[in-house]
């Protein structure tokens, strides 16, 4: 915790805050008792918590806070979460694909190069004049997606927008962030280098025939609970799409933007924006080639099973891709599309709903403009409505407080961006009460929340150890790769089939610790982008 950061714990049941207790965890003397702000009551459960407040603590040190058998210790320090930060972007690097993870940059967790992907097929799905089915081209490096082995664009694209979103807002923060990372020394931030990586792989899934981005790199089926080494299914590339061809356009525009005059990148620019070109034109060329798997599938062998990313509306992610572009370049043929394509109103940020990274990039960079003002409103709406719910809260938490809160990947896609957008709303109004919200966010996912979980692996006093992640599952090693922000409490229960004991069928607690928990155990690179993007920007400003 901060010195200075509103502190709150809740604590079980309806109880005197004043037996509430913090101690000094070294020589075990009261430091001061708590503040009861309010007996919360869940609308789900109908459980009654007490929210205290103890935010009078502002001297650095370690603590306990104690309350009947129950002691959590805690610390107050001056960058608070940059370790967890820390955790979040070296996560990455574990995920990394065609290269051997090094022991000296990953300890225990170094493994041999897997998935080398110098040998992709075409998949009959995604021919072209001038690569028919069954050519092999070489697509290496990027990220393993989730728990599994494949290689997403429409995910990687949001991954690294919304990280990218984060690092402009935060430039001096990031910069000086290192994660111990093979190109950590070089003259650019870790997280850029770590991008980069992506990047790369990124620029491989296009086809320089026509421009069009192929969907992803994947087997036909999911591999088991094996390591990337073990793993022989032959992989291929499929069928291009018009929301992976805008999504690759609307990140490589913005890293285009951003890594521009990059000395350890430096041809990067202009092939990144000659890219980016390409793949728009094609999209606006190809509006309906939108990716339905199990139709693909009944057209096409080997048929594929593997994750979707499916859309049924290519809008929002047009919309990203020509604000984007129209930074770049400052064409104003991109302003007028967005502006015939701008939202009605905000919504979170997600891997299928993509309109609010380009809403962001406007009120960043163009305030001035018609479409920022409109996104601008639409968006302290939106944080004021879910801010005015921290008062009734379980937990004290902006987002949260309704059962369509959670679900799959919740705690990224409700939380963490939801933390990101507080975290814009406070960068335009300057109002502290969105930059308070955001934190409770953070520290929700930390382990204030209905089951006490730290979702994050490798940190807290109660981590997730087990997540849905065949990395994790199958090296051997009893300690799962830190960083990792499990998806968190998912009431749907989709993997209940397969036997699994949920603790509770209530929203915020139907959660298990367990790897066969694909539902709410599961990690992705989405959701640790979300993470990345929220701690690294409140750690950045918080004091």
């Amino acid at each position: 915790m901060y010195p200075q950061q509103q502190k709150v714990a809740v604590v079980e049941g309806k109880v005197s805050a004043s037996k509430v207790v913090v101690r000094d965890a070294k020589s075990n003397k009261k430091v001061m008792s708590t503040k009861q702000l309010r007996v919360a009551t869940s609308p789900w459960s109908g459980k009654k918590r007490t929210v205290v407040d103890f935010s009078r603590l502002s001297t650095p040190g370690n603590y306990v806070i104690e309350y009947n058998d129950d002691r959590i210790p805690f610390a107050v320090k001056e960058h608070a979460l940059r370790e967890v930060s820390q955790g979040a972007v070296k996560a990455f690097y574990y995920q990394r694909t065609g290269v051997p993870i090094e022991a000296k940059y990953a300890g225990k967790w170094a493994r041999p190069l897997g998935h080398a992907d110098t040998q992709v097929a075409i998949h009959p799905s995604a021919v072209s004049p001038g690569r028919p089915a069954g050519t092999i081209i070489s697509s290496p490096y990027g990220w393993y997606d989730a728990g599994d082995y494949n290689k997403y664009i429409v995910n990687s694209a949001f991954s690294i927008g919304i990280m990218l979103d984060s690092y402009e807002q935060n430039k001096a923060y990031f910069d000086a962030l290192e994660v111990n990372i093979p190109e950590s020394g070089n003259q650019t931030a870790d997280l850029l280098d770590e991008i980069m990586f992506n990047l790369k792989w990124m620029l491989t899934m296009q086809d320089p025939y026509d421009g069009g981005v192929y969907h992803k790199l994947t087997t036909p089926n999911f591999e088991g609970f094996v390591m990337p080494s073990d793993c022989h299914q032959q992989r291929y590339v499929v069928q291009k799409s018009v929301t992976a061809s805008y999504d690759f356009a609307a990140v490589m525009a913005q890293a285009a933007r951003l890594y521009k005059g990059n000395q350890d990148y430096p041809s990067f620019s202009e092939q990144a924006a000659r890219a980016a070109l390409a793949a728009y034109h094609w999209a606006e060329q190809n509006p309906r080639a939108l990716y339905f798997q199990e139709r693909m599938s009944q057209q096409f062998k080997p048929a594929v099973s593997t994750g979707t990313y499916g859309d049924v509306n290519a809008r929002d992610e047009q919309f990203w891709a020509a604000t984007e572009l129209y930074l770049l370049t400052r064409d104003e043929v991109f302003a007028t599309t967005a502006q015939q394509l701008q939202p009605t109103r905000f919504t979170i940020p997600t891997w299928g709903g993509l309109a609010s990274l380009g809403a962001f990039s406007w009120i960043a960079n163009e305030p001035e403009h018609v479409i920022a003002q409109n996104c601008k409103q639409q968006l302290i709406a939106f944080c004021d409505s879910v801010v005015s719910t921290m008062a009734t809260s379980s937990f004290q938490t902006a987002n949260g407080n309704s059962a369509r809160d959670f679900g799959w990947g919740c705690l990224a896609e409700c939380f963490c961006a939801g933390g990101v957008s507080l975290l814009y709303a406070y960068q335009q109004t300057g109002n502290a009460k969105y930059l308070t919200a955001a934190m409770q966010n953070a520290e929700y996912i930390l382990g204030r929340n209905a089951t006490g979980y730290c979702y994050v692996t490798g940190f807290g006093s109660k981590p997730t150890m087990n997540p849905h992640h065949r990395l994790s599952a199958a090296d051997g090693i009893k300690d799962p790769i830190p960083g990792l922000l499990a998806g968190g409490p998912n009431p749907g229960q989709q993997d209940k089939a397969s036997q699994i004991a949920y603790p509770s069928n209530q929203p915020d607690e139907s959660y298990a610790d367990v790897a066969e928990s694909y539902a709410s155990n599961e990690i992705a690179i989405n959701w640790n982008a979300s993470l990345v993007a929220l701690l690294g920007w409140l750690d950045a400003t918080m004091k």
